[in-house]
Order: C-alpha cells, then sequence, then structure tokens
C-alpha cells in the first residue's frame, strides 16, 4: 500500500549548478549528498514539506543519452500568486515558454519553463 510521494528523480548535467538552481531560485535544502561507483544523487527539500523531495542524480560515467522529454515530464510546485510568480521569477532570470499562463483541468492556472537541465518545471495556482 502506498503510503505517501516520496520523491521525483531528475538527471542532472553538473550537480553543483543543479543544486544552487534549486537551493537559491525556491529556497530548497540539501538534505544527503553522495555517490556510488556510477552516480553521485543529491536529495532536496522544502521546509515546508520535508517529506516531499527532489532527488538530482548525475552519471559519474554515463551509460548512454537521456531523452530531453525524460520519463519523468515534469515537476510542479504549487504557488499562492502566479502572476506575481511570474514576476518574480521573471527578475531572477527564468524564462517561462509562453507569455501567458495556461487553465488547469482543475480550473487553476500553470505555466512552464526549464531548469538547468533541460527538465520541464511547472508553477501551478489552484483555485
Amino acid at each position: 500500500m502506498i503510503r505517501k510521494m516520496e520523491h521525483v528523480a531528475i538527471i542532472v548535467k553538473d550537480m553543483d549548478q543543479s543544486i544552487q538552481f534549486y537551493s537559491e531560485m525556491f529556497g530548497f535544502t540539501v538534505r544527503l549528498r553522495g555517490n556510488n561507483p556510477n552516480r553521485e544523487m543529491a536529495f532536496l527539500y522544502l521546509e515546508a514539506q520535508p517529506n516531499m523531495e527532489i532527488e538530482l542524480i548525475q552519471d559519474i560515467d554515463p551509460v548512454g543519452e537521456y531523452d530531453e522529454s525524460g520519463i519523468v515530464n515534469h515537476l510542479a510546485f504549487t504557488v499562492d500568486d502566479l502572476d506575481a510568480s511570474i514576476r518574480y521569477y521573471r527578475e531572477k532570470g527564468i524564462v517561462f515558454t509562453s507569455e501567458e499562463p495556461k487553465p488547469t483541468l482543475e480550473g487553476g492556472r500553470m505555466i512552464l519553463f526549464k531548469g538547468p537541465n533541460e527538465e520541464l518545471l511547472q508553477f501551478v495556482e489552484r483555485i
């Protein structure tokens, strides 16, 4: 039986750059960073939601190419005010994939953008 959502893994090209992006841009904290013979990994969390993490994975010796769309299509973040978030993050250098937010199935709004590894990210404002 599933108890909770654990983490979302993102394949990254540069671990330090990715940790800096998620930490400085969104306020994530590194809980654990280490490596095995094949990969370097880091687990990051938000203080407000410590039970859900992002796992960043950088292959030490890449075994092949990753499809840019990835197995995980995107990582979504809930925001209280989408318009204010767009303004704030535009000032920090985020380039969104569209000029205007799009509606969600539940009647909210969302907008997409890419992280430093071309990972697809999303802000969602729920109603």
